[in-house]
């Protein structure tokens, strides 16, 4: 279908103003990034909890709880990965979504503000994920959570850094993960598809910011093939947990996440995957302007649910 009317006038504006992605600088990047986000949040309505986290010693995060009293072996939970490119965003830009996801799910959602790039280059926001992911769950009690209903997800670079902590679980012989829930993920540094091509401008994330990101983030050009930073390169995808993913129609990203969708399922592995007709990358944060941002939510929330059931 054709581009959405209401992501129509969010591109329109986006190039009136100049793109939050096009500042040039890390910091220039995340203060655009963060006033941009002012124009898509929301008030999903109340939780019983809401609390500052350190996890693994130094890493922030917080906790989203919808209900008070923890059913008996506690809450599942979802641990979330903001997106931002590797080098924007925190728990302040995906407040309303970690809300949303919290309220219509019913679960609770663990947010982790882990490092960006460039001063934080791969592996950092890899390790602080998986480090993070590890010690809420050896600690999950302590927050009602249940240590055995546990996922893990984000959107863009946050579901690429979802994607590779399954991998390296499973890799680690940890099989705990029940669910991964990828929003328009990356999952191919070295991707050459259709969608980069007739998504690559005039959709707000562009292939120029794409590379940007990229040099950000893998300064080592070698890296980009190695299967932490691309993990639709993987060996092989069996023994994954059950996987949501959403992409959108005019995202760049868009055949990665169908590409990963379709090896996880060769694999073995359940996937539900939805194409987001009319819609561009980021839409499922921007409630606030996109009808469908919070109808994306409310699925992915559903569906999860049914899995940590």
């Amino acid at each position: 279908m054709p581009l959405h009317p209401q992501c129509a006038a969010i591109t329109a504006a986006a190039a009136q103003a100049g793109a939050p992605f096009s500042a040039g600088s890390a910091p220039a990047v995340r203060l655009a990034y963060a006033a941009g986000t002012a124009n898509f949040v929301y008030d999903p309505g109340p939780l019983a909890r809401v609390e500052n986290l350190t996890l693994a010693g130094t890493i922030p995060a917080r906790l989203y709880q919808a209900a008070v009293g923890a059913p008996a072996g506690g809450f599942p939970a979802l641990v979330y990965f903001h997106g931002g490119g590797w080098a924007a965003g925190d728990l302040e830009t995906h407040d309303h979504l970690c809300r949303h996801l919290a309220l219509a799910g019913g679960f609770s959602v663990v947010a982790v503000d882990y490092r960006l790039a460039p001063e934080h280059p791969f592996p950092a926001a890899l390790d602080d994920c998986l480090a993070a992911t590890r010690a809420l769950a050896l600690r999950a009690e302590e927050w009602g959570i249940d240590p055995r209903r546990l996922a893990v997800g984000g959107d863009s670079a946050g579901g690429s850094l979802a994607t590779v902590v399954c991998l390296a679980l499973r890799d680690a012989g940890e099989h705990w993960l029940r669910a991964q829930l990828l929003l328009y993920p990356a999952v191919d540094f070295a991707a050459d598809t259709d969608s980069l091509r007739t998504n690559g401008q005039d959709y707000l994330l562009t292939t120029g910011a794409l590379e940007m990101f990229t040099n950000w983030y893998l300064p080592d050009r070698a890296s980009r093939t190695d299967p932490k930073a691309s993990p639709l390169r993987a060996a092989s995808h069996a023994g994954l947990p059950a996987a949501i993913i959403q992409t959108a129609e005019f995202d760049p990203l868009r055949d990665e996440g169908q590409a990963y969708a379709a090896a996880l399922r060769a694999a073995g592995v359940a996937v539900d995957y939805h194409c987001y007709a009319g819609m561009i990358h980021g839409f499922a944060r921007m409630g606030a302007r996109i009808d469908a941002g919070k109808q994306a939510l409310d699925d992915a929330a559903r569906q999860l649910r049914a899995l940590l059931s």
